[in-house]
């Protein structure tokens, strides 16, 4: 029965794939962050030329 719960590799597999979601999550927040100023200043870009755009 010891023998047959060292061979079981099925925790080990959820254990990588939750790794790997970890990773890819880490990699999300990083990416975000690092387009983040230039995300806010392509917003802000926008809304003034929207604002200029309705001035009569």
């Amino acid at each position: 029965m010891f023998t047959q719960l060292i061979r079981d590799e099925s925790g080990a597999t959820a254990i990588e794939y939750g790794l790997i979601a970890a990773l890819v999550a880490v990699a999300i927040i990083v990416a975000l962050t690092a387009l983040g100023g230039s995300l806010d200043d392509l917003f802000t870009g926008i809304s003034t030329e929207l604002d200029a755009a309705s001035a009569p």
